[in-house]
């Protein structure tokens, strides 16, 4: 098999004289001008079928900093994100070896996510839009939340108004109350989301950040010592 750094060479050069046209309806979700050759296509469309259950981002190379801050409007609350440059993938089209190594940073790195999920609180984990991952040109993985920072505010106001009403009404009140909190409910869900991009290198760090980010927005509710107790390490090994 060749070097890496002589396939590399070549899949440029097929790059480079087999472009076609890029749009959202040949790709998918895409951030910037993307094109692939012919071959880099078929491999990105098998690509994604291999791994189903995640959402694939093509980044054009000329976007590929700050690519997670334009990840947002591809939330999906079920799904993981993968941000994956079309440089990438034409040598992962071109270099099996190269393919499995990006392929099982991919897997490793989705699963990883999965159990930082468990151990994210509750409100924490609700305020999250998606989640998502993207792997540099040295195989490093790093990872990016999309949170709604709305949604703890509301949580905030919700338990406050809860905590007044129970003190204030008798229970012939609290019909009233329940479609009064309903009724701002909706009102807040049409002012539109305060969406912000949490980044971090690793798992231990992107938790970290949610839960401080969570209770940064909620710092004038009391803490119980289950809630204290999350954001510490976890150890996590490929």
């Amino acid at each position: 098999m060749s070097a890496v750094g002589q396939v590399d060479a070549g899949a440029v050069s097929k790059y480079e004289s087999n472009k076609v046209n890029g749009s959202r309806s040949d790709y998918g979700n895409t951030i910037g001008d993307v094109k692939l050759s012919d071959k880099g296509a078929k491999y990105y469309e098998e690509l994604k079928k291999k791994y189903s259950g995640m959402d694939f981002v093509l980044v054009s190379n000329d976007e590929v900093e700050g690519a997670e801050q334009k990840a947002s409007k591809f939330a999906n609350k079920n799904r993981t994100l993968v941000l994956i440059d079309e440089e990438k993938i034409e040598k992962m089209a071109a270099d099996e070896d190269y393919r499995k190594k990006y392929e099982n940073i991919i897997g490793n790195a989705d699963n990883q996510l999965e159990q930082m999920k468990q151990k994210l609180g509750s409100g924490t984990l609700a305020n999250v839009k998606t989640f998502g991952i993207k792997v540099d040109d040295h195989g490093n993985s790093s990872y990016f939340a999309v949170i709604d920072k709305s949604l703890a505010a509301q949580k905030e106001r919700i338990a406050k108004n809860h905590e007044a009403k129970a003190e204030e009404k008798k229970a012939a009140d609290k019909k009233a109350s329940a479609e009064r909190l309903e009724h701002s409910r909706d009102k807040f869900k049409t002012d539109g989301e305060n969406l912000e991009t949490i980044s971090a290198s690793t798992v231990d760090e992107l938790l970290k950040k949610l839960n401080d980010s969570y209770y940064a927005g909620m710092s004038d509710r009391a803490r119980t010592e289950q809630e204290k107790m999350l954001g510490t390490n976890l150890d996590f090994k490929l």
